[in-house]
């Protein structure tokens, strides 16, 4: 995965949501205080502006009372609209001006024919506002600064012991049954995953070790009563009936061996033994050796390094498997490090693409769909010499395609020769 998309995961993490819904939940907070803040004192400020207007044109009608002037009397020209309409409806009015060059608080009364009015500056009541909301602005950035980092330390880990349960998830899903989260401290709902993950995969070990012995015995205890059967056919006298019971007898001891070959793999008792082989001349040789007819062709082949006995058994199966459950022709091609078996019949079936090769299941149609041990035992020797088995159905015309990618440098050497 490159950068941009891991970096896009990562902001879609279950942390990252945390951390923007507390960013959220504090942004809405903050602006929720500000705003009833701000009205709640703009509401004040005004009421005081008011009463201080009309102490100011009461204060001053005395004055010119006490004095015999004309005091604060004005023309209907020097006052706002506004403020003559409510002095003709109620007698007196206050109104407040936010204009340049200074707001101010109007106060006015219509008295004995003459109209009074004051103004009072509200400049500092104005600037003590905007300070205010500043300061709110100023705090709650600051909140946001230390909250969002705080949060995104406190998610670190709960998410770190998540990545840890899901990577233990993945390696179990590649097939590392060994694999295990271990025990975590704490009793939250992370802690309980992890052990239901570990106890999952202790079920299901349990119950993969039980299939394998239990295919192990079977091929064992099947073997040496086989043996004698085979030995017993090659007695009887020539015929139809002896031909036909000698060919099941055949049939009856490849898939025993098949299956002490599955009960070795998945018991990871092979070891892969490699040396330089001349990929063209192998494959070749492995179709010879199958009876089958299929066309090869080379383009760039390479010398490997691998284990030619399995190689040669993951070539055999491939081409055996294209011609009992596809159709023909069958063609297998080498290129390079790489060995592409292709037949031209139905093609694979979806689930064997989805899931993989599963044994005892065939693409006949009396036994199921799906395939037999052919492709199960073919995917397993590619994993013990480190090569990659792709299945996939060829557009146009259709059919199977099976893609086997050998590794660059080879397999690493075993400890020693695998059981045969």
């Amino acid at each position: 995965m490159s950068a941009a998309p891991r970096r896009a995961a990562r902001l879609r993490s279950l942390r990252w949501k945390i951390v923007l819904l507390v960013a959220l939940a504090c942004a809405s907070m903050a602006l929720t205080v500000g705003l009833l803040v701000h009205e709640s004192v703009l509401r004040r400020s005004l009421h005081e502006g008011s009463g201080k207007a009309l102490a100011a044109l009461a204060q001053a009608r005395d004055e010119a009372a006490a004095t015999s002037t004309e005091g604060p009397v004005r023309t209907p020209e020097e006052l706002p609209e506004a403020l003559l309409r409510q002095v003709e409806r109620d007698g007196e009015a206050t109104l407040y001006e936010n204009e340049p060059p200074a707001p101010v608080f109007w106060a006015a009364r219509k008295e004995g024919g003459k109209l009074y009015a004051v103004e009072a500056d509200m400049t500092a009541d104005l600037l003590t506002r905007q300070a205010l909301d500043r300061h709110m602005w100023k705090y709650s950035l600051l909140t946001l600064g230390v909250v969002v980092p705080a949060t995104a330390l406190a998610t670190e880990l709960p998410a770190r012991r998540l990545r840890r349960v899901a990577r233990t998830a993945r390696r179990i899903t590649a097939g590392d049954l060994d694999a295990r989260t271990g025990p975590m401290r704490g009793g939250d709902e992370v802690t309980g995953i992890s052990a239901v993950v570990d106890s999952m995969a202790d079920s299901l070990q349990r119950r993969i070790d039980t299939e394998q012995r239990f295919t192990a015995d079977v091929a064992h205890e099947l073997r040496t009563p086989l043996m004698g059967l085979v030995t017993s056919a090659g007695l009887l006298p020539e015929g139809e009936a002896t031909d036909l019971v000698q060919d099941r007898v055949r049939v009856l001891r490849d898939l025993v061996e098949d299956l002490l070959e599955i009960s070795r793999l998945d018991a990871g008792a092979e070891r892969a033994q490699p040396g330089p082989v001349a990929l063209a001349g192998l494959v070749r040789d492995a179709v010879a050796r199958t009876g089958l007819a299929a066309h090869v062709t080379e383009r760039d082949p390479a010398v490997v390094e691998t284990d030619p006995r399995r190689l040669d058994r993951i070539v055999s199966n491939l081409v055996v498997n294209a011609h009992r459950h596809g159709a023909g022709p069958v063609e297998v091609e080498v290129s390079g490090r790489t060995v592409t078996v292709r037949d031209h019949g139905p093609g694979f079936p979806a689930d064997l693409l989805a899931d993989g090769p599963r044994r005892f299941r065939t693409g006949t149609a009396e036994r199921g769909r799906g395939h037999g041990l052919g492709l199960t035992i073919a995917s397993g020797q590619a994993g013990v010499i480190g090569a990659v088995l792709d299945f996939a159905n060829a557009p146009g015309d259709g059919g199977a395609v099976a893609t086997l990618r050998l590794p660059p440098d080879g397999p690493a050497p075993g400890d020693g020769p695998g059981p045969d």
